[in-house]
């Protein structure tokens, strides 16, 4: 869905209560981002986005930019406050194609440059089609690049720090630029080394084979060493696949699972069962 589609006609208020870097100095800047939401109305469930809307003028006359983060918290709030949320934000920064200058991104800079008591305008939330399931036997396939993780980290806090009935397997497929680059698994924020003693969770991470010269997680690779569980997984009618990132993700999974079912066509027509069943969700950021 085009951004303008989204209904922005009714923002509230938030207020930066934290702002942290979760990467060290020498590599991307990402930061985690508490807010408190005031607004008794506000609801969410993991999963979920929100709008930011980033006071203009801007480009076109517009009067804020609206750029969609999805929420890190599961829906017991940030540290089991209720009216605090975070989000997990990479500082952003985009090369004109045309005169080749550097530019901020406008929503990222933005919210990396609050600070504690800032006020910000937020609005939705929006999405419900990335949903963790109810059922507690659920199988959950996840898989997710850069700030991908932060859905994933609200359904782990859900699923295991609320519901802590989850028989169900957990695989958690995450890629990173580089070992530094890994989020909420470092020394700077461990919160998801936490769920490594549940025993239905395993993580299995990916790397980007040249990150110095910038190219893509392969994210390919670390499903294959694992293919044979994650066909495994697929097959069972229980299992959910959730899919967050950038969007040449779904495409490096796709060329990797054909491999698995025999032929593209096999995959295909698996993925759309999946689709079909509502067992496939994905959420790509540009």
């Amino acid at each position: 869905m085009n951004l303008t589609e989204y209904d922005i006609s009714h923002p509230f208020k938030a207020v930066v209560v934290d702002s942290k870097r979760i990467t060290p100095a020498e590599t991307a800047e990402v930061r985690h981002i508490t807010l408190n939401v005031f607004n008794a109305t506000f609801n969410y469930i993991e999963g979920q986005s929100v709008g930011v809307l980033v006071p203009g003028p801007h480009e076109f006359g517009n009067e804020h930019h609206m750029r969609l983060y999805s929420i890190a918290s599961s829906r017991q709030g940030e540290n089991h406050n209720m009216s605090e949320i975070s989000l997990c934000v990479r500082r952003c920064f985009y090369i004109d194609e045309v005169s080749g200058e550097k530019h901020p991104g406008i929503a990222s800079n933005y919210l990396c440059d609050r600070e504690p008591g800032d006020t910000i305008l937020l609005t939705g939330p929006y999405g419900r089609q990335f949903l963790p399931p109810r059922d507690p036997d659920a199988n959950l396939l996840m898989i997710g690049v850069g700030t991908g993780i932060a859905p994933f980290r609200a359904f782990l806090k859900h699923i295991y720090s609320e519901r802590k009935d989850w028989k169900g397997k957990v695989r958690l497929f995450y890629g990173a630029r580089n070992g530094m680059d890994k989020l909420y698994f470092n020394d700077r924020n461990n919160d998801l080394i936490n769920y490594y003693d549940e025993e239905t969770f395993q993580a299995i991470e990916a790397f980007s084979p040249r990150p110095h010269f910038d190219d893509p997680v392969d994210m390919g690779s670390a499903v294959k060493v694992h293919a044979a569980e994650v066909w495994e997984m697929i097959l069972a009618h229980k299992t959910h696949v959730y899919v967050a990132g950038l969007s040449d993700l779904e495409k490096q999974l796709d060329e990797v699972m054909a491999d698995v079912a025999g032929s593209p066509e096999a995959w295909a027509d698996k993925k759309q069962d999946l689709i079909e069943d509502h067992r496939w969700s994905t959420l790509f950021y540009a």
